[in-house]
Protein backbone atom coordinates (compact mmCIF):
# COMPACT_ATOMS: atom_id res chain seq x y z
CA UNK A 1 0.00 0.00 0.00
CA UNK A 2 1.31 3.46 -0.95
CA UNK A 3 0.53 6.10 1.65
CA UNK A 4 -1.58 9.02 0.50
CA UNK A 5 -0.15 12.53 0.44
CA UNK A 6 -2.97 13.80 2.67
CA UNK A 7 -2.39 11.14 5.27
CA UNK A 8 1.31 11.97 5.45
CA UNK A 9 0.43 15.67 5.61
CA UNK A 10 -1.85 14.95 8.56
CA UNK A 11 1.06 13.33 10.36
CA UNK A 12 3.53 16.07 9.57
CA UNK A 13 1.10 18.79 10.63
CA UNK A 14 -0.32 16.96 13.63
CA UNK A 15 0.77 19.71 16.00
CA UNK A 16 -0.94 22.48 14.02
CA UNK A 17 -4.29 23.88 15.28
CA UNK A 18 -7.42 23.45 13.20
CA UNK A 19 -7.64 27.19 12.56
CA UNK A 20 -4.34 27.06 10.69
CA UNK A 21 -5.62 24.68 8.01
CA UNK A 22 -5.48 26.09 4.53
CA UNK A 23 -8.70 27.42 3.06
CA UNK A 24 -9.80 25.12 0.23
CA UNK A 25 -10.12 26.56 -3.25
CA UNK A 26 -13.45 26.91 -4.96
CA UNK A 27 -13.12 26.04 -8.64
CA UNK A 28 -15.45 24.53 -11.20
CA UNK A 29 -15.53 20.82 -10.48
CA UNK A 30 -14.39 18.25 -12.98
CA UNK A 31 -17.33 16.53 -14.64
CA UNK A 32 -16.31 13.33 -12.98
CA UNK A 33 -19.58 11.50 -13.25
CA UNK A 34 -20.22 12.32 -16.92
CA UNK A 35 -20.95 9.20 -18.92
CA UNK A 36 -23.38 7.93 -21.51
CA UNK A 37 -24.52 5.33 -18.97
CA UNK A 38 -25.91 6.05 -15.48
CA UNK A 39 -23.33 5.43 -12.76
CA UNK A 40 -24.77 3.69 -9.71
CA UNK A 41 -23.68 5.78 -6.76
CA UNK A 42 -24.66 3.31 -4.06
CA UNK A 43 -22.21 0.55 -4.84
CA UNK A 44 -19.99 -0.58 -1.99
CA UNK A 45 -16.37 -0.22 -3.15
CA UNK A 46 -14.71 -1.03 0.19
CA UNK A 47 -15.49 -2.15 3.72
CA UNK A 48 -13.57 -1.02 6.81
CA UNK A 49 -14.78 -2.82 9.92
CA UNK A 50 -18.50 -2.08 10.01
CA UNK A 51 -18.24 1.01 7.78
CA UNK A 52 -18.77 0.91 4.02
CA UNK A 53 -17.17 3.19 1.45
CA UNK A 54 -19.50 3.77 -1.47
CA UNK A 55 -19.05 4.77 -5.07
CA UNK A 56 -20.70 8.12 -4.25
CA UNK A 57 -18.18 8.72 -1.45
CA UNK A 58 -15.39 7.92 -3.90
CA UNK A 59 -16.86 10.35 -6.44
CA UNK A 60 -16.93 13.13 -3.80
CA UNK A 61 -13.29 12.46 -2.99
CA UNK A 62 -12.35 12.62 -6.65
CA UNK A 63 -14.15 15.94 -7.06
CA UNK A 64 -12.27 17.24 -4.03
CA UNK A 65 -8.99 16.07 -5.57
CA UNK A 66 -9.75 17.90 -8.78
CA UNK A 67 -10.56 21.09 -6.83
CA UNK A 68 -7.23 20.76 -5.03
CA UNK A 69 -5.45 20.76 -8.37
CA UNK A 70 -4.54 17.06 -8.54
CA UNK A 71 -3.80 16.08 -12.14
CA UNK A 72 -5.69 12.95 -13.21
CA UNK A 73 -4.08 10.31 -15.45
CA UNK A 74 -4.73 10.80 -19.14
CA UNK A 75 -5.15 7.14 -20.05
CA UNK A 76 -7.30 4.30 -18.77
CA UNK A 77 -4.31 2.10 -17.94
CA UNK A 78 -2.99 4.61 -15.40
CA UNK A 79 -6.48 5.64 -14.26
CA UNK A 80 -7.31 2.34 -12.53
CA UNK A 81 -4.37 2.33 -10.06
CA UNK A 82 -4.92 6.06 -9.50
CA UNK A 83 -8.54 5.49 -8.44
CA UNK A 84 -7.55 2.46 -6.34
CA UNK A 85 -5.05 4.73 -4.60
CA UNK A 86 -7.88 7.12 -3.70
CA UNK A 87 -9.92 4.19 -2.36
CA UNK A 88 -7.00 3.19 -0.17
CA UNK A 89 -6.68 6.77 1.00
CA UNK A 90 -10.32 6.68 2.11
CA UNK A 91 -9.65 3.36 3.87
CA UNK A 92 -6.66 4.85 5.72
CA UNK A 93 -8.72 7.84 6.79
CA UNK A 94 -11.52 5.58 8.05
CA UNK A 95 -9.05 3.41 9.98
CA UNK A 96 -7.71 6.52 11.74
CA UNK A 97 -11.23 7.79 12.43
CA UNK A 98 -12.12 4.46 14.02
CA UNK A 99 -8.91 4.55 16.04
CA UNK A 100 -9.78 8.08 17.12
CA UNK A 101 -13.18 6.88 18.30
CA UNK A 102 -11.48 4.12 20.27
CA UNK A 103 -9.15 6.70 21.85
CA UNK A 104 -12.14 8.96 22.59
CA UNK A 105 -10.74 11.77 20.44
CA UNK A 106 -13.24 14.62 20.20
CA UNK A 107 -13.13 17.91 18.32
CA UNK A 108 -15.08 20.70 20.08
CA UNK A 109 -17.78 22.38 17.99
CA UNK A 110 -16.12 25.75 18.68
CA UNK A 111 -12.89 24.62 16.99
CA UNK A 112 -14.78 23.39 13.94
CA UNK A 113 -16.92 26.51 13.72
CA UNK A 114 -13.94 28.86 14.03
CA UNK A 115 -12.13 27.13 11.17
CA UNK A 116 -15.21 26.91 8.95
CA UNK A 117 -16.12 30.55 9.64
CA UNK A 118 -12.70 31.66 8.43
CA UNK A 119 -12.75 29.38 5.38
CA UNK A 120 -16.23 30.44 4.30
CA UNK A 121 -15.40 34.11 4.87
CA UNK A 122 -12.21 33.86 2.81
CA UNK A 123 -13.99 32.07 -0.04
CA UNK A 124 -16.97 34.44 -0.05
CA UNK A 125 -14.57 37.40 -0.28
CA UNK A 126 -13.40 36.18 -3.68
CA UNK A 127 -16.77 36.97 -5.25
CA UNK A 128 -18.35 40.35 -5.91
CA UNK A 129 -21.88 39.35 -4.87
CA UNK A 130 -23.91 36.70 -3.09
CA UNK A 131 -25.43 35.72 -6.43
CA UNK A 132 -22.03 35.06 -7.98
CA UNK A 133 -20.97 33.12 -4.87
CA UNK A 134 -24.06 30.90 -5.04
CA UNK A 135 -23.59 30.33 -8.78
CA UNK A 136 -19.96 29.26 -8.41
CA UNK A 137 -20.81 26.92 -5.52
CA UNK A 138 -23.42 25.26 -7.73
CA UNK A 139 -20.95 24.98 -10.62
CA UNK A 140 -18.44 23.34 -8.30
CA UNK A 141 -21.02 20.79 -7.20
CA UNK A 142 -21.07 22.18 -3.65
CA UNK A 143 -24.76 23.06 -3.42
CA UNK A 144 -26.14 26.07 -1.57
CA UNK A 145 -24.09 28.15 0.89
CA UNK A 146 -25.73 26.28 3.79
CA UNK A 147 -24.97 22.92 2.19
CA UNK A 148 -21.41 24.01 1.50
CA UNK A 149 -20.97 25.08 5.13
CA UNK A 150 -22.28 21.72 6.39
CA UNK A 151 -19.96 19.92 3.96
CA UNK A 152 -16.94 21.94 5.14
CA UNK A 153 -17.90 21.36 8.78
CA UNK A 154 -17.93 17.60 8.23
CA UNK A 155 -14.61 17.74 6.36
CA UNK A 156 -12.95 19.94 9.01
CA UNK A 157 -14.17 17.71 11.84
CA UNK A 158 -12.99 14.63 9.99
CA UNK A 159 -9.57 16.10 9.19
CA UNK A 160 -9.04 17.46 12.69
CA UNK A 161 -10.07 14.14 14.25
CA UNK A 162 -7.45 12.38 12.13
CA UNK A 163 -4.83 14.99 13.02
CA UNK A 164 -5.53 14.69 16.76
CA UNK A 165 -5.56 10.90 16.55
CA UNK A 166 -2.15 10.84 14.86
CA UNK A 167 -0.82 13.31 17.41
CA UNK A 168 -2.04 11.11 20.25
CA UNK A 169 -0.54 7.99 18.68
CA UNK A 170 2.78 9.75 18.27
CA UNK A 171 2.72 10.96 21.88
CA UNK A 172 2.00 7.40 22.97
CA UNK A 173 5.00 6.10 21.00
CA UNK A 174 2.86 4.24 18.46
CA UNK A 175 4.52 5.97 15.50
CA UNK A 176 8.22 5.25 15.32
CA UNK A 177 10.27 6.67 12.47
CA UNK A 178 11.68 4.12 10.05
CA UNK A 179 15.33 3.74 9.11
CA UNK A 180 15.98 5.16 5.65
CA UNK A 181 18.88 4.20 3.39
CA UNK A 182 20.79 6.51 1.06
CA UNK A 183 19.43 4.52 -1.87
CA UNK A 184 15.85 5.23 -0.78
CA UNK A 185 16.64 8.93 -0.46
CA UNK A 186 18.19 8.93 -3.94
CA UNK A 187 15.14 7.16 -5.38
CA UNK A 188 12.76 9.65 -3.74
CA UNK A 189 14.83 12.56 -5.04
CA UNK A 190 14.83 11.18 -8.59
CA UNK A 191 11.08 10.54 -8.42
CA UNK A 192 10.27 14.08 -7.23
CA UNK A 193 13.08 16.00 -8.91
CA UNK A 194 10.90 17.57 -11.60
CA UNK A 195 8.40 18.95 -9.08
CA UNK A 196 10.88 20.38 -6.57
CA UNK A 197 10.90 24.16 -6.20
CA UNK A 198 13.77 25.91 -7.93
CA UNK A 199 16.58 27.50 -5.98
CA UNK A 200 16.28 31.28 -6.03
CA UNK A 201 19.35 33.36 -6.89
CA UNK A 202 20.63 34.66 -3.56
CA UNK A 203 23.46 36.53 -1.87
CA UNK A 204 24.93 36.76 1.60
CA UNK A 205 26.91 39.74 2.82
CA UNK A 206 28.28 41.83 5.67
CA UNK A 207 27.72 45.56 5.84
CA UNK A 208 28.48 48.75 7.69
CA UNK A 209 25.76 51.38 7.39
CA UNK A 210 26.82 54.98 7.91
CA UNK A 211 24.20 57.61 8.66
CA UNK A 212 24.87 61.33 8.15
CA UNK A 213 25.40 63.08 11.47
CA UNK A 214 24.27 66.63 12.20
CA UNK A 215 26.75 69.38 12.92
CA UNK A 216 27.29 70.73 16.41
CA UNK A 217 25.42 73.90 15.47
CA UNK A 218 22.42 71.92 14.21
CA UNK A 219 22.30 69.94 17.44
CA UNK A 220 22.43 73.10 19.51
CA UNK A 221 19.54 74.61 17.54
CA UNK A 222 17.45 71.43 18.00
CA UNK A 223 18.21 71.38 21.73
CA UNK A 224 17.19 75.02 22.07
CA UNK A 225 13.92 74.30 20.25
CA UNK A 226 13.16 71.37 22.55
CA UNK A 227 13.95 73.52 25.61
CA UNK A 228 11.53 76.20 24.44
CA UNK A 229 8.75 73.63 23.92
CA UNK A 230 9.35 72.27 27.42
CA UNK A 231 8.87 75.76 28.86
CA UNK A 232 5.74 76.28 26.75
CA UNK A 233 4.17 73.05 28.00
CA UNK A 234 5.06 73.80 31.62
CA UNK A 235 3.38 77.19 31.32
CA UNK A 236 0.12 75.76 30.01
CA UNK A 237 0.78 74.69 26.42
CA UNK A 238 -1.13 71.62 25.22
CA UNK A 239 1.20 68.65 24.68
CA UNK A 240 -0.91 67.00 21.97
CA UNK A 241 -1.33 70.22 19.99
CA UNK A 242 2.38 70.99 20.12
CA UNK A 243 3.22 67.43 19.08
CA UNK A 244 1.00 67.72 16.00
CA UNK A 245 2.60 71.06 15.13
CA UNK A 246 6.25 70.54 16.03
CA UNK A 247 7.16 66.86 16.38
CA UNK A 248 9.44 65.37 13.70
CA UNK A 249 8.38 61.78 14.32
CA UNK A 250 6.08 60.94 11.37
CA UNK A 251 4.82 57.81 13.09
CA UNK A 252 3.24 59.62 16.06
CA UNK A 253 3.00 63.28 15.01
CA UNK A 254 -0.57 63.14 13.65
CA UNK A 255 -1.75 61.32 16.81
CA UNK A 256 -0.48 64.02 19.15
CA UNK A 257 2.73 62.10 19.83
CA UNK A 258 0.90 58.94 20.96
CA UNK A 259 3.25 55.92 21.01
CA UNK A 260 0.66 53.44 22.26
CA UNK A 261 1.51 50.73 24.78
CA UNK A 262 5.17 49.65 24.96
CA UNK A 263 7.17 47.14 26.95
CA UNK A 264 10.75 47.56 28.11
CA UNK A 265 13.38 47.18 25.41
CA UNK A 266 11.34 48.41 22.45
CA UNK A 267 12.80 51.92 22.52
CA UNK A 268 16.44 53.02 22.62
CA UNK A 269 17.96 52.87 26.10
CA UNK A 270 17.80 56.58 27.02
CA UNK A 271 14.15 56.90 25.96
CA UNK A 272 13.21 53.58 27.61
CA UNK A 273 14.77 54.62 30.92
CA UNK A 274 12.74 57.83 31.18
CA UNK A 275 9.50 56.32 29.86
CA UNK A 276 9.46 53.70 32.62
CA UNK A 277 10.65 56.09 35.33
CA UNK A 278 7.93 58.73 34.91
CA UNK A 279 4.65 58.52 36.83
CA UNK A 280 1.44 59.11 34.82
CA UNK A 281 0.89 62.74 33.86
CA UNK A 282 4.45 63.89 34.56
CA UNK A 283 6.66 65.49 31.89
CA UNK A 284 10.29 64.52 31.33
CA UNK A 285 13.16 66.96 30.86
CA UNK A 286 14.64 67.16 27.36
CA UNK A 287 15.97 63.65 26.65
CA UNK A 288 18.69 63.15 24.03
CA UNK A 289 18.84 59.97 21.95
CA UNK A 290 20.55 59.13 18.63
CA UNK A 291 17.37 60.37 16.93
CA UNK A 292 17.38 63.82 18.48
CA UNK A 293 15.74 65.50 21.47
CA UNK A 294 12.52 64.25 23.07
CA UNK A 295 9.88 65.47 25.47
CA UNK A 296 8.13 62.47 27.02
CA UNK A 297 4.84 62.25 28.90
CA UNK A 298 3.45 59.02 30.35
CA UNK A 299 -0.34 58.76 30.17
CA UNK A 300 -1.05 55.35 31.68
CA UNK A 301 0.83 52.51 33.36
CA UNK A 302 -0.04 48.85 33.75
CA UNK A 303 1.94 45.71 34.63
CA UNK A 304 5.01 45.65 32.38
CA UNK A 305 3.66 48.27 29.95
CA UNK A 306 3.55 52.05 29.61
CA UNK A 307 1.38 54.21 27.37
CA UNK A 308 3.26 57.38 26.52
CA UNK A 309 3.51 60.35 24.15
CA UNK A 310 6.55 62.23 22.91
CA UNK A 311 7.66 65.19 20.85
CA UNK A 312 10.80 64.69 18.77
CA UNK A 313 12.99 67.56 17.62
CA UNK A 314 15.68 66.19 15.34
CA UNK A 315 18.74 68.20 14.30
CA UNK A 316 18.63 69.14 10.64
CA UNK A 317 20.89 67.23 8.25
CA UNK A 318 22.25 69.35 5.39
CA UNK A 319 24.20 68.58 2.23
CA UNK A 320 27.54 69.06 4.01
CA UNK A 321 26.57 66.39 6.55
CA UNK A 322 25.65 63.99 3.71
CA UNK A 323 28.96 64.71 1.97
CA UNK A 324 30.87 63.90 5.16
CA UNK A 325 28.99 60.58 5.50
CA UNK A 326 29.78 59.72 1.87
CA UNK A 327 33.46 60.42 2.41
CA UNK A 328 33.38 58.36 5.60
CA UNK A 329 31.86 55.43 3.69
CA UNK A 330 34.64 55.59 1.11
CA UNK A 331 37.34 55.65 3.81
CA UNK A 332 35.70 52.72 5.65
CA UNK A 333 35.62 50.71 2.41
CA UNK A 334 39.30 51.48 1.77
CA UNK A 335 40.30 50.46 5.30
CA UNK A 336 38.23 47.26 5.12
CA UNK A 337 39.81 46.32 1.78
CA UNK A 338 43.24 46.99 3.25
CA UNK A 339 42.62 44.44 5.99
CA UNK A 340 41.15 46.42 8.86
CA UNK A 341 38.95 44.39 11.23
CA UNK A 342 35.28 44.39 10.26
CA UNK A 343 34.23 44.30 13.91
CA UNK A 344 36.34 47.32 14.84
CA UNK A 345 35.10 49.31 11.84
CA UNK A 346 31.49 48.38 12.57
CA UNK A 347 31.85 49.35 16.22
CA UNK A 348 33.13 52.79 15.25
CA UNK A 349 31.00 53.65 12.21
CA UNK A 350 27.91 51.42 11.97
CA UNK A 351 24.42 52.82 12.66
CA UNK A 352 23.56 50.53 15.56
CA UNK A 353 21.20 53.17 16.99
CA UNK A 354 18.71 52.48 14.16
CA UNK A 355 19.00 48.71 14.68
CA UNK A 356 20.56 48.21 11.25
CA UNK A 357 21.86 44.69 10.58
CA UNK A 358 25.59 44.15 10.08
CA UNK A 359 25.74 40.49 9.08
CA UNK A 360 23.36 38.74 6.67
CA UNK A 361 25.32 35.62 5.80
CA UNK A 362 22.26 33.38 5.37
CA UNK A 363 21.59 33.45 1.60
CA UNK A 364 18.94 36.08 0.90
CA UNK A 365 16.86 35.89 -2.32
CA UNK A 366 17.95 38.58 -4.75
CA UNK A 367 14.38 39.24 -5.86
CA UNK A 368 13.40 40.20 -2.31
CA UNK A 369 16.21 42.70 -1.81
CA UNK A 370 15.38 46.42 -1.78
CA UNK A 371 16.03 47.99 -5.18
CA UNK A 372 19.29 49.76 -4.17
CA UNK A 373 20.71 46.42 -2.96
CA UNK A 374 19.63 44.63 -6.13
CA UNK A 375 21.38 47.21 -8.27
CA UNK A 376 24.51 47.36 -6.12
CA UNK A 377 24.92 43.55 -5.92
CA UNK A 378 24.24 42.88 -9.62
CA UNK A 379 27.13 40.98 -11.27
CA UNK A 380 29.15 41.00 -8.03
CA UNK A 381 31.21 38.03 -6.87
CA UNK A 382 32.06 36.74 -3.38
CA UNK A 383 34.58 39.00 -1.59
CA UNK A 384 33.69 41.99 -3.81
CA UNK A 385 33.18 45.32 -2.02
CA UNK A 386 30.52 47.86 -2.92
CA UNK A 387 29.51 51.27 -1.58
CA UNK A 388 26.03 52.65 -2.30
CA UNK A 389 23.33 54.88 -0.89
CA UNK A 390 19.94 53.84 0.51
CA UNK A 391 16.86 55.90 1.29
CA UNK A 392 16.46 57.52 4.67
CA UNK A 393 13.46 59.19 6.32
CA UNK A 394 12.14 62.64 7.10
CA UNK A 395 15.00 63.38 9.51
CA UNK A 396 17.87 61.46 7.84
CA UNK A 397 18.10 62.00 4.04
CA UNK A 398 19.68 58.69 3.13
CA UNK A 399 22.45 56.49 4.49
CA UNK A 400 25.53 54.88 2.95
CA UNK A 401 26.18 51.15 2.84
CA UNK A 402 29.62 49.62 2.72
CA UNK A 403 29.18 45.92 1.95
CA UNK A 404 31.26 42.87 1.15
CA UNK A 405 29.57 39.91 -0.50
CA UNK A 406 30.17 36.65 1.32
CA UNK A 407 28.27 34.31 -1.00
CA UNK A 408 26.62 34.42 -4.41
CA UNK A 409 24.33 31.56 -5.37
CA UNK A 410 22.81 31.23 -8.81
CA UNK A 411 19.28 29.98 -9.23
CA UNK A 412 18.53 26.53 -10.53
CA UNK A 413 17.59 23.00 -9.65
CA UNK A 414 18.02 21.89 -6.04
CA UNK A 415 20.73 19.26 -5.68
CA UNK A 416 20.39 16.04 -3.71
CA UNK A 417 22.81 17.40 -1.11
CA UNK A 418 20.56 20.40 -0.48
CA UNK A 419 17.40 18.36 0.10
CA UNK A 420 18.84 15.06 1.31
CA UNK A 421 18.02 15.49 4.99
CA UNK A 422 14.58 16.87 4.16
CA UNK A 423 13.82 13.76 2.09
CA UNK A 424 15.29 11.46 4.73
CA UNK A 425 13.10 13.00 7.44
CA UNK A 426 9.99 12.76 5.27
CA UNK A 427 10.67 9.13 4.31
CA UNK A 428 11.34 8.19 7.94
CA UNK A 429 8.01 9.75 8.92
CA UNK A 430 6.21 8.04 6.04
CA UNK A 431 7.75 4.71 7.05
CA UNK A 432 6.51 5.14 10.59
CA UNK A 433 3.02 5.96 9.37
CA UNK A 434 3.04 2.99 7.00
CA UNK A 435 3.87 0.65 9.87
CA UNK A 436 1.05 2.20 11.90
CA UNK A 437 -1.44 1.76 9.05
CA UNK A 438 -0.31 -1.84 8.47
CA UNK A 439 -0.94 -2.53 12.14
CA UNK A 440 -4.40 -0.93 12.00
CA UNK A 441 -5.29 -2.93 8.88
CA UNK A 442 -4.23 -6.18 10.49
CA UNK A 443 -6.54 -5.48 13.40
CA UNK A 444 -9.54 -4.46 11.27
CA UNK A 445 -11.53 -6.21 8.58
CA UNK A 446 -10.70 -4.41 5.31
CA UNK A 447 -11.97 -5.44 1.89
CA UNK A 448 -11.72 -3.66 -1.45
CA UNK A 449 -14.26 -4.59 -4.12
CA UNK A 450 -12.42 -3.61 -7.27
CA UNK A 451 -15.16 -4.96 -9.51
CA UNK A 452 -17.63 -2.50 -7.96
CA UNK A 453 -15.51 0.55 -8.73
CA UNK A 454 -16.78 2.46 -11.73
CA UNK A 455 -13.83 4.08 -13.46
CA UNK A 456 -14.33 7.56 -14.81
CA UNK A 457 -14.19 7.84 -18.61
CA UNK A 458 -10.94 9.43 -19.68
CA UNK A 459 -12.63 12.29 -21.53
CA UNK A 460 -14.74 13.16 -18.49
CA UNK A 461 -11.79 13.04 -16.10
CA UNK A 462 -9.99 15.63 -18.16
CA UNK A 463 -12.84 18.13 -18.27
CA UNK A 464 -12.81 21.24 -16.09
Amino acid sequence: MRLSFHLVAAVLLAAAPAAAQQTPPVAPAAKLATSTQPIPLDRVVAIVGDVVITQSGLQEKLIQKRQEGVVFPTDSVALKPFVLGIVNELIDEELLLQKGKELKIEVPDADVNNTVDKQVKDIRARFSSDAEYRTELQKAGLGTPDEFRRFRSEEVRRAETITRTVRKLREDGKIVQANVTDEEVQEAYDRNRATLPKREPSVGWRQIIIAPKPSVAARERAKAKADSLLVEIKTGGDFETLAKRESMDPGSKDNGGDLGWNRRGRMVAEFDRWMFALPPGQLSPVVETPFGYHLIRVDRVQAGEVKARHILIAPRIDSADVARASASADSVAAAWKAGASFDSLAKKFHDFASAEETTLLTPFPRAKLPEPYQQAFADKKPKDFVVFRIAGNTTVPGKFVVAQLASVEEGGELTLAEVKERFRSRLAEEGGVKRLMDTLRKGTYVAVREDAITLIPQSAALQK
